[in-house]
């Protein structure tokens, strides 16, 4: 069972991710960026999905300060702007994948389970 950190500051977002990945994973919730680096320093976490747009530290800030504190745990990025540019920058700088609201569960639960791989790798 994969311990796995949902960042959003929408809670219907935090709420729909927590129920469909706490049947298989150890899940925690944060409605924060701010929140979740405090998290993030009591326990180790398998993976991270993380919106980007944030009021206060935005997920590009925390995918930076995960990549530099906690290297080789993978981050999900997830946007609502269609923006290949910003896909690209945030994989560049360290992101495992990238996915648009409104999203499918089914691309969230394999991008996850695509995360857990690379995580058990390491």
């Amino acid at each position: 069972m994969a311990e796995i950190l949902i960042v959003d500051d929408d809670s219907v977002i935090r709420d729909t991710l927590f129920e469909l990945l706490s049947e298989k994973h150890k899940c925690t919730a944060a409605g924060t960026a701010e929140e979740a680096l405090g998290q993030l320093q009591k326990q180790v976490f398998d993976v991270v999905l993380t919106d980007i747009s944030m009021p206060g530290l935005g997920g590009a800030e925390l995918l930076k300060r995960i990549v530099q504190e906690f290297p080789g745990t993978p981050v999900i990025m997830i946007s609502g702007l269609s923006d290949e540019d910003q896909a690209q920058e945030m994989i560049s700088r360290g992101a495992f994948d990238y996915l648009l609201k409104p999203f499918r569960l089914e691309v969230v639960e394999a991008s996850v389970a695509g995360a857990i791989q690379t995580r058990r790798r390491i």
